[in-house]
């Protein structure tokens, strides 16, 4: 059984090990799915490169579709990305492929540590198209090492963090980051599963180019396993 298979298997016999990642009330609210691939007619690169235009077309599509928060991203070709320094420098192979689950609301929204563990590592990936201010929480479910990656914080998330520090089931752990302090993006959280930090601390990579897929399905997960959010609205 690979470690993927083991995960959904240990979550299988102990549903009531993970918590919210946010404060989503399946009875009450919504999700959008926001496709930010090829398919999204209604999305271009002139709108994704600009932060203030990007930002208000999430906003419209999550009001207009009565959503509080949006989701989408795991294993999601975004060829939108063309043309992002950080994602495609126009002399390699583009990294298009997205390897977490993006979670789109107000800035503010609060964010919260699924599974109890501590932490691992933490920096504020302070450039355009990054991170911006990330939290990397180690845990422990029996033999299996999982960590989970938290990004697009607000900068103040990362005062009074030291590793190793504990973290309990449920703990709030930050805040959706603004614009200006979370790598110029609408507020939202990148939120991703690994097995392997492969030696990284305070980042991970969120993208990966397509070639390199069946390489880090091995060590990405579906965040879904964690989440188990309801189907989204299109």
């Amino acid at each position: 059984m690979d470690a993927s298979a083991r995960l959904a298997a240990y979550l299988k016999i102990h549903p009531d090990v993970a918590g919210k990642v946010v404060d989503f009330n399946p009875g009450s609210d919504s999700l959008f799915h926001l496709d930010l691939t090829a398919r999204n007619k209604d999305l271009d690169a002139a709108t994704i490169v600009d932060s203030r235009k990007f930002d208000q077309w999430v906003t419209q599509r999550l009001f207009d579709n009565s959503c509080k928060y949006g989701i989408g991203g795991y294993m999601e070709h975004r060829t939108i990305y063309k043309g992002i320094p950080l994602f495609d420098n126009g002399s390699d192979e583009p990294r298009f492929l997205h390897l977490g689950v993006d979670i789109w609301a107000k800035a503010g929204t609060a964010v919260y540590s699924p599974l109890q563990g501590s932490v691992h590592s933490f920096n504020d990936n302070n450039s355009r198209g990054d991170y911006g201010p990330a939290i990397i929480l180690e845990h422990h479910l029996d033999d299996l090492k999982l960590y989970t990656l938290y990004g697009h914080l607000s900068r103040k998330n990362l005062d009074g963090l030291s590793t190793g520090m504990p973290v309990d089931v449920n703990q709030k752990i930050g805040e959706f980051g603004m614009i200006e302090e979370n790598g110029h993006w609408p507020p939202h959280l990148h939120f991703q599963l690994m097995f392997d930090m492969e030696g990284k601390e305070g980042d991970y990579p969120g993208a990966c180019r397509f070639s390199e897929k069946r390489k880090y399905l091995n060590n990405i997960l579906d965040p879904q396993l964690i989440l188990n959010f309801p189907k989204a609205v299109f």
